[in-house]
């Protein structure tokens, strides 16, 4: 959650002369450095030494070292030797968030409901910044090489729930952030050309669903369908995957979207009941 003063503050106020933000009331940057060095831990750095950890968090030894020193403290991270990593505590930070949003509990049955019907995997996911971050995920099987799982994040503009998460912003708003997302030819079908794709997320926006094909990981093809809320705007987005081999877009678009769809309503209906 993120406080809010009651007296705006104006960019000047709040950032330096290279744009970063001005340590003062409204910028704590131990607490920031906290933050990075938890996140500088993760599936490819599970574990790390002292200047693994100051490196990649961008921090001198000494600050590093006094973070890991509170983190270890509090029970955050724990050392091995040389070596620290992160402790299930952490997982309290993320649990905070979900127990926040009582309707993804309640939504769990539908989306089961779903895979089992489709023996497809689905997955809700959240916009965050570039990235869109996964709130629920149920697996029918494996679909993809790397693992996900509550907490992953993938980039937004090539996958099936980013473009519909996407496909609320307002037209101008959208152009402003593709223009500012780092986007990658992931693959060979990876469109990254942004005029591309406002059009392709226009088409989204106008028929209420995505679907995108070896975008993001070849032999991948994935179904999307927004969440709306109470005053109609899109707040998550639920998707069901498989692999190009298996059932051909035809199908999906006949067999599998329909029942995506009503479920994106009935999720919808849990949103609105909430607020």
């Amino acid at each position: 959650m993120t406080a809010r003063s009651s007296t705006p503050l104006s960019a000047e106020e709040t950032l330096d002369a290279d744009g970063a933000p001005r340590p003062g009331d409204s910028y704590v940057q131990s607490f920031a450095r906290g933050l990075a060095v938890l996140r500088s831990f993760g599936a490819d750095a599970p574990q790390q030494t002292l200047s693994e950890v100051a490196e990649r968090a961008q921090l001198t030894r000494a600050g590093a070292r006094r973070i890991l020193h509170t983190l270890l403290h509090l029970g955050y991270v724990e050392a091995d030797g040389r070596l620290f990593r992160l402790t299930p505590k952490v997982l309290d930070l993320g649990y905070a968030y979900l127990s926040s949003l009582p309707v993804w509990t309640q939504a769990q049955p539908l989306l089961e409901e779903l895979m089992q019907t489709l023996r497809q995997s689905c997955s809700a996911t959240v916009l965050d910044g570039d990235d869109i971050v996964y709130v629920v995920r149920l697996s029918a099987h494996r679909t993809m090489s790397i693992n996900l799982g509550i907490g992953s994040r993938l980039p937004a503009y090539c996958t099936s729930m980013g473009r519909v998460l996407l496909a609320g912003l307002a037209p101008e708003v959208l152009r402003e952030r593709l223009s500012k997302m780092a986007l990658l030819k992931i693959t060979p079908a990876t469109k990254v050309d942004i005029d591309v794709l406002m059009e392709e997320i226009a088409q989204v926006r106008r028929q209420g669903w995505c679907l995108v094909q070896e975008e993001l990981e070849q032999g991948l093809i994935a179904l999307a369908a927004p969440v709306f809320d109470r005053a109609g705007k899109v707040v998550a987005a639920i998707n069901v995957s498989g692999q190009t081999a298996g059932p051909s877009v035809a199908h999906l678009l006949e067999h599998s979207l329909p029942k995506l769809l009503d479920t994106a309503s009935r999720v919808s209906a849990l949103v609105r009941v909430q607020q």
